[in-house]
């Protein structure tokens, strides 16, 4: 792709310019906002229109800190554009416990760093546990109850969630329903002396949400036999042992329910693309994109009817794409760009624009585009999904 000029990306003082368009700020500046942001301060000259914002990152976000570690949320509240899905960023200390609980939601995940114990029962009482590492991916359907415990180093990932206005704050947690239950009534259910729960959170600290407890035990003596069997469908999968789609500008992962079937609502591609690489311009017709940016610097261009706005993204910035919503994404840095493009799916679908035209009568796009004979016989039959 060519790239017009733009005095923001290579002036250590960013300034709204390029070439003879444009003039310097007078005014108060943020400037690292500025530098993070060259293709808003200094939109290329294909941008029109009024196009929502499609970014928000993860460390403009409000950060809960506890005992156990931290999490931080992006929902439509903080990226109106996000309607189907909603991401949460946590860390768990060594030991540390996201509290027992369930959602209305279904829960995706994937391993940024670090090592936890995951588990969960299903609506038969069979029973899940694994370890999961760097990569690994998890998948709790809604309604299903699971906790996660950081292990000996501690961990951090990103959680998905199949609904946009989702809210950390307000998932059904084990020590809150106790809180909220008569200890007569708790007595009765569990065949125990009211005594037994004498001690349980108090009204005041009952929310415990993320906290600090130990190391669990090795996996093998962690495991409490079910009566019923484990869950006949594993809800983690090992992302990076999955062969990828490689190209010569990068190489691409994807998990659906084609290969992870407990995702049977989030699908998902894990995209690499090597520096001045991109993903090919394209549009997904069945879902609004959801991104997580891993690592590396992108840039990416939204086309809406008549309309089009240009994105700087880094490593912890989330992105959205509306459905049927025309894009692509470029490395603009020196390292590899990594990303997660996420989608409220069972299956993972995009169209390609070179292969749509590749595929097209020759002389129907030439008429559209007035392209030679010669670069339309050069157009993509198959699939490039990524392009340089």
């Amino acid at each position: 792709m060519t790239k017009t000029p733009n005095e923001a990306t290579t002036n250590a003082d960013p300034q709204p310019v390029r070439g003879d368009r444009g003039a310097p700020i007078m005014g108060p500046r943020n400037v690292p906002i500025e530098r993070e942001n060259p293709d808003l301060l200094a939109s290329p000259y294909t941008d029109q229109g009024t196009v929502p914002n499609m970014k928000f990152p993860f460390a403009a976000a409000r950060n809960h800190i506890t005992s156990g570690g931290w999490g931080r949320e992006v929902t439509a509240r903080e990226l109106p554009a996000a309607k189907t899905l909603a991401g949460v960023n946590m860390r768990l200390k060594p030991g540390g416990i996201r509290e027992m609980h369930w959602h209305a939601e279904a829960e995706w995940a994937y391993m940024i760093a670090g090592r936890c114990r995951i588990t969960a029962v299903d609506n038969q009482g069979r029973n899940f546990i694994d370890d999961v590492g760097p990569g690994d991916l998890w998948n709790f359907p809604a309604g299903i109850p699971h906790s996660i415990q950081g292990l000996e180093e501690g961990c951090e990932f990103l959680l998905v969630f199949d609904d946009g206005n989702f809210s950390e704050n307000e998932t059904f947690l084990l020590t809150d329903w106790f809180a909220h239950t008569p200890r007569d009534v708790l007595a009765k259910n569990f065949g125990l002396p009211e005594s037994a729960f004498d001690r349980i959170p108090t009204d005041v600290e009952h929310t415990r949400w993320v906290f600090a407890g130990d190391v669990p035990p090795p996996i093998q003596s962690d495991v409490v036999q079910s009566p019923a069997g484990t869950v006949p469908t594993r809800y983690s999968y090992r992302l990076l042992e999955q062969e990828p789609i490689k190209t010569p500008y990068g190489q691409v992962r994807i998990a659906d329910s084609s290969n992870f079937p407990a995702a049977s609502t989030i699908a998902a591609a894990l995209v690499e693309i090597n520096p001045g690489a991109m993903r090919e311009l394209h549009w997904h017709p069945n879902a609004d994109e959801w991104q997580y940016y891993v690592s590396g610097k992108g840039r990416m261009t939204v086309f809406s009817p008549g309309k089009a706005r240009t994105f700087n993204f880094q490593a912890g910035d989330v992105g959205s794409v509306p459905f049927v919503n025309g894009h692509y994404v470029e490395n603009v840095g020196d390292e590899v760009l990594r990303y997660l493009e996420v989608f409220r799916a069972p299956r993972f679908q995009d169209i390609s624009l070179n292969q749509w035209m590749g595929l097209s009568p020759r002389e129907l796009v030439q008429a559209h585009l007035n392209l030679d004979g010669e670069s339309v016989a050069k157009l993509r039959k198959d699939k490039p999904i990524l392009a340089g």
